[in-house]
């Protein structure tokens, strides 16, 4: 390393973090690379994240998302995207989850088509989950991951190359700091530093082989935010001596304004974006988020908004359209679901109650048009193949241009009707203190009654309580379907009673339960709703 190099690094980079064999991953070279990026591009984050806000403030205001009338020439364009590379043709199972080793290795052996590794929303990002996952994907890419349970001395080693998914990674969003790296006394961007640092590792030996890399670009709201990656990518090439366009990216269409700007996002990003990608459960969140003050949206208990609802199923034809007559792929959502082991009569038909619904949505994804979809369990795999497997044949279904639909800005936004039922009520507040105690003791990704919860789902459950109960602002307080008040006595009963009906179960994050009512009890009683719960969880991780 050259005295220039190593004085470069000393004088402004701090890592806070200290973890042995942390300098393996965090080399000075590294180090430098990462200062790079945010020297170059914290600036524009965080004139994007001001506009988020400006943005938020209208909507606070009673003001409507809506198209654009300043990019209405992009939307009637014709021009399409930079065809795509032979590894992400045919994506029609895509299975996600976080980077710990084991599941890294179970993930790319799966049989699916591509695998998802999360840094996100199933990723808590406590430094050691962190840098273990920057090595676990490093030595997968090298073809050397191996895990060994501790408890059973099981090794996990990976299939050969041409029998595993295709990695695709997702860094953290535009809103999230990296505190363990300081760059001139600043936490530098946490999607930067993920995105960043697994390119540095890997990008010349994925390029080598054709794979990439390959990434999913979480929570953008709008095409500026699109740009400021392309930017990234463009900067990550020309350093890192790839060719332009070799980076390849799919974006979650998961926050209410991006819906009304997937033209626009995919033109920002059109020389290496794959596909967009129905975020349905980061989506519900965001139009919970969005319409926080707005009393005549105020969606029903979660059970009850499905993919099925109107204002859902306009989003999703919207995206596929859009993404065919681009030339890119519209992929479906997550199936969930966990499947129910047991000989019991009620665990056999909860399994098959549960399975039927799975089949059905990839049935409504495969038959509208999607490219594919989304799967949390491996157990999922062969189901979800299975129905695109008999409803699209070929890789992809891009010649389904949808020329049927024509979505409005109010069949965006229309509200379903349904209730808010005391078993509703209370889900919700479990479902977030478990998840959340799961999550402050290192784990981002909780099995909850069968389901899949992670940091998306964890959200609508936390800001449908805080819409909730703060409606009283807005015309007086909800009710439940019985009739009793949505109000803060209801919560405190709640979550007085929770830790009991808790007690003897072996969940994840146990030690953590008191924190996590805690936590929650304090963020449901601010008069403004937190962003993100992320955010202020984030200050409590190691």
């Amino acid at each position: 390393m050259s005295a220039m190099l190593q004085e470069r690094v000393s004088q402004g980079v701090e890592l806070t973090g200290h973890l042995p064999g942390q300098d393996a991953v965090l080399t000075p070279e590294a180090r430098d690379f990462l200062a790079g990026l945010h020297r170059r591009f914290e600036a524009q984050r965080q004139a994007r994240l001001a506009d988020r806000r400006k943005r938020q403030a209208f909507f606070d205001d009673g003001g409507l998302p809506d198209f654009r009338e300043d990019t209405r020439a992009i939307r009637e364009g014709d021009w399409r995207v930079a065809a795509l590379p032979q590894a992400l043709l045919d994506r029609r199972v895509e299975i996600t989850g976080p980077v710990d080793p084991k599941t890294v290795i179970n993930a790319l052996n799966s049989g699916a088509n591509c695998y998802m590794a999360d840094f996100e929303d199933s990723t808590s990002p406590t430094w050691d989950n962190l840098l273990a996952g920057q090595r676990a994907l490093r030595d997968a890419v090298a073809g050397a991951l191996q895990f060994i349970a501790p408890d059973t001395g099981k090794r996990y080693a990976l299939k050969p190359f041409e029998q595993q998914a295709v990695l695709l990674v997702r860094p953290r969003g535009w809103h999230l700091d990296e505190k363990h790296v300081q760059v001139d006394g600043e936490p530098m961007s946490a999607g930067l530093f993920d995105l960043g640092l697994f390119a540095f590792h890997n990008a010349d030996a994925l390029a080598a082989i054709d794979r990439g890399p390959y990434f999913y670009l979480p929570k953008l709201q709008s095409m500026e935010e699109a740009a400021l990656w392309d930017d990234v990518l463009a900067y990550i090439e020309a350093t890192l001596g790839l060719p332009q366009g070799q980076i390849k990216v799919t974006v979650l269409i998961e926050t209410l304004p991006a819906a009304f700007e997937m033209h626009e996002i995919l033109h920002a990003l059109r020389g290496r974006i794959a596909g967009l990608n129905c975020g349905r459960w980061d989506y519900i969140f965001s139009y919970i988020k969005t319409f926080r003050a707005h009393r005549d949206r105020v969606l029903p208990e979660r059970s009850q908004v499905t993919m099925t609802q109107p204002f859902l199923k306009a989003y999703s034809e919207l995206l596929i359209q859009t993404c065919h007559r681009r030339g890119a792929h519209g992929l479906g959502g997550m199936a969930a679901q966990i499947p129910i082991h047991g000989d019991a009569a009620g665990d056999i038909e909860a399994n098959t109650a549960a399975m039927t619904r799975v089949h059905a949505d990839k049935v409504r994804e495969a038959t509208a048009g999607h490219d594919g979809t989304w799967v949390a369990h491996p157990a999922l795999i062969p189901l979800a193949r299975g129905v695109f497997n008999e409803h699209m044949p070929c890789r992809h279904q891009q010649r389904v241009l949808r020329e049927d639909v024509q979505v409005t800005r109010d069949d965006l936004l229309r509200a379903p009707l349904g209730t808010i039922t005391r078993k509703g009520f209370e889900a919700n507040v479990e479902v977030c203190v478990r998840y959340l105690a799961a999550w402050l003791d290192g784990n981002g990704c909780v099995p909850i009654h069968f389901l899949m919860e992670d940091a998306a789902t964890a959200e609508i459950s936390r800001t449908q309580l805080w819409q909730w109960l703060h409606m009283s602002d807005h015309g007086g307080a909800l009710h439940l379907d019985d009739g009793t008040p949505v109000d803060f006595v209801l919560l405190e009963r709640a979550l007085l009673n929770l830790p009991s009906q808790l007690a003897g179960q072996s969940l994840p994050g146990a030690n953590k339960i008191n924190d996590a009512i805690a936590m929650l009890d304090e963020l449901t009683h601010r008069d403004t709703l937190e962003e993100f719960l992320t955010v202020p969880a984030y200050a409590h991780l190691p």
